[in-house]
């Protein structure tokens, strides 16, 4: 019994534990491996960087635009000679890279103030690139001056120049243009920064030259190996100002424009978006097996406390009904058990109807559970009243069960009933458990006549005074 219902109950748990695991297996990975959602995770992460380097170039506009106005910035132009106004301006650069470092936590590569003319007065470090023609490499510097407007773009023109840069104009004291403060930071730290806002597939930075469209910077070598498949989403990106996304390599991407860099349409930045949208989504359904196996010993606790509820009282009746085929006709049960208690009691019931033994339904006070039937009720009244009960009581105990014992056959024969099973000891086992039980419920001895009522047999009590 115990394993059936251990197998039955373990089947099931499988089944549904199994099918839930392939079930929540296949959905979750075409969840996170769903093409759309990955392509517009992309490009909400290349849109995230452009965002980003866009508004890290503004913090720092502002930041040189109060710099500028330190006195340290107009007594460069003071100076009398080239020199001392080298020396000057590569002096107050110093001071602003000291600065920049304390308020962006990262040390700028480059700080120098350039002239109307687009050359380097001076910048911080060192004093070999004085006089270093910079207009020519980037136009806007002339024209931010001329202008009087500050902005941010990516420098990657010059040999050694890989630059996010900030710039803001040097205005003398009437208030005119007259020199250009440029901050830069290093492309691949600020790239680095940013690529914490994406989710790891790498970032790159596209520069056009007016030409055509060139990396400038990556930071992976998958966004490097890109280069090529990208080129056409990057110029959509650039030309149209919105995101553009694509495929190729193995690797989905997007790219953003960066449009308050430069004059606008002119650098964008890429983002590499992870094959799925989550890590490891497979692993996801584990937990499934592992609540599927934990339902299995659940099972196996439950069904053997459940076989063992349900086998132990059937054991006790197979014992018992073993018992009284081999002789001890007197066993009875009185099992109490919320489910075949009450096949118990009806085992009882039938057992006594074979054994020809009247059943006690008085309760613990010696009362009728049902009053007697006025058929029933007669015969009793004509036993006590008529019985010599003195006799009765002087009755040898041997002679007493003997007499009753053959008095009882005699009547079972008298109405046709088979006797061959009923043997004068389990009859009289029987018969003295009965006194004993009314002994104790009516509180003096009793004993037993037979009386025969239409087509049955009864034994009632006579109490002993």
């Amino acid at each position: 019994m115990r394993n059936k219902i251990i197998a039955v109950n373990a089947v099931i748990v499988l089944i549904v534990g199994l099918l839930s695991f392939v079930i929540v297996r296949q959905s979750t990975l075409a969840a996170a491996t769903n093409p759309e959602r990955i392509k517009g995770r992309t490009e909400r992460d290349a849109q995230a960087v452009a965002a980003r380097l866009q508004l890290d170039g503004l913090r720092i506009e502002r930041w040189l635009a109060q710099k500028v106005t330190e006195p340290a910035a107009l007594e460069i132009f003071n100076k009398a000679s080239d020199g001392a106004k080298g020396d000057a301006a590569t002096a107050f650069c110093d001071s602003v890279a000291g600065a920049a470092k304390s308020a962006f936590a990262t040390a700028p590569s480059l700080v120098a103030v350039v002239d109307a003319n687009g050359k380097i007065v001076g910048r911080n470090g060192s004093p070999l690139e004085r006089g270093d023609d910079m207009g020519t490499s980037y136009p806007l510097v002339k024209a931010s001056i001329a202008k009087g407007v500050g902005g941010s773009d990516v420098w990657v023109e010059r040999k050694n120049d890989k630059f996010v840069v900030s710039y803001v104009p040097v205005r003398d004291a009437g208030g005119k243009p007259i020199a250009l403060l440029v901050l830069g930071m290093g492309l691949n730290d600020a790239i680095a920064k940013v690529s914490d806002l994406t989710s790891g597939g790498g970032v790159a930075i596209y520069v056009n030259d007016g030409k055509d469209v060139k990396l400038a910077a990556a930071s992976s070598d998958a966004a490097k190996g890109l280069e090529q498949e990208a080129v056409d989403e990057v110029k959509t990106a650039i030309s149209s100002g919105h995101a553009a996304s694509g495929a190729g390599g193995g690797a989905v991407f997007a790219a953003s424009a960066l449009d308050g860099f430069g004059e606008g349409k002119h650098v964008a930045a890429l983002a590499i978006g992870t094959a799925t949208l989550i890590d490891a989504p497979a692993s996801l359904a584990w937990p499934v097996l592992g609540a599927m196996v934990l339902g299995l010993v659940l099972v196996i606790v439950a069904g053997g406390f459940l076989g063992s509820y349900i086998s132990t009282p059937i054991n006790t009746l197979e014992e018992g009904l073993l018992a009284i085929v081999n002789g001890q006709s007197d066993k009875r049960f009185n099992l109490e058990h919320e489910e075949l208690g009450g096949l118990a009691f009806r085992i009882d019931q039938l057992l006594n109807a074979l054994m020809g033994v009247e059943e006690d339904t008085s309760d613990e006070q010696g009362r009728l559970s049902h009053p007697p039937s006025a058929r029933s009720y007669q015969p009793a009244t004509e036993v006590e009243a008529g019985s010599d009960v003195a006799a009765l009581k002087a009755e040898a105990p041997e002679a007493y069960y003997q007499r009753l014992f053959a008095e009882y056959i005699a009547a079972k024969k008298a109405l046709g009933e088979a006797t061959d099973h009923i043997t004068e000891p389990t009859f009289r086992s029987r018969i003295q458990s009965m006194e004993a039980e009314a002994a104790q419920k009516h509180g003096r001895p009793v004993r037993y006549q037979v009386k025969r009522a239409d087509k049955e047999v009864q034994l009632l009590a006579v109490p002993l005074t």
